[in-house]
């Protein structure tokens, strides 16, 4: 990450606090300014999210995606927000690039530290036009293009309702093989 990405990074995730109670946030907290950080192998990935045209979505029509092999309970159980978040990102009127990055940067960051379960809050418009509605459109085509987003769907009211969303990860690599290891005693 180049010392202007990474300003972005600390700009857009700025106003991002942890969740109560989750103790795998710590990488939310920005790091001072006074001690920059050396920049991380992972952390020089290029931003593949589209940027350009956009079909915009009414906002009568509930944001909701599954990739093939998920099952539809996953999704359910998702919707009825029974997958505590375990980390958020606010991007409420931020402009539509720094949304770009700020998702970037959270949902690689995520990936790293082993979470499944995210809240992403975008904000409700009056009407289709607005920028928050906008910005919804464009959550809905860039998360359809991370390989590690499984499923995502309008959140609940307690959690931001229709202006945020609830986003399934994949299971890390590490995950899987900690998931075998523990099921392998079991059956012993």
């Amino acid at each position: 990450m180049n010392l202007d990405d990474e300003d972005l990074f600390r700009d857009a995730m700025g106003d991002v606090t942890p969740l109560k109670n989750c103790a795998n946030t710590q990488w939310l907290r920005a790091p001072s300014p006074k001690a920059p950080r050396a920049p991380h192998e992972g952390d020089k990935q290029e931003n593949f999210l589209t940027r350009g045209y956009l079909d915009i979505i009414p906002l009568t029509t509930p944001l909701e995606y599954k990739v093939d092999g998920v099952q539809q309970g996953v999704l359910d159980k998702l919707r009825l927000g029974k997958y505590p978040p375990e980390a958020s990102l606010n991007l409420l009127r931020q402009p539509v690039e720094t949304c770009r990055q700020a998702l970037f940067s959270f949902i690689l960051q995520a990936n790293k530290h082993g979470l499944r379960n995210l809240l992403i809050v975008h904000g409700k418009g009056r009407d289709d036009e607005s920028h928050a509605n906008i910005v919804r459109s464009y959550l809905a085509r860039w998360l359809q293009e991370f390989e590690q987003v499984q499923t995502f769907c309008t959140a609940q009211p307690q959690d931001g309702g229709a202006g945020a969303l609830y986003v399934g990860l994949r299971k890390t690599e590490q995950a899987r093989l900690e998931n075998r290891e523990r099921h392998a005693k079991r059956s012993r």
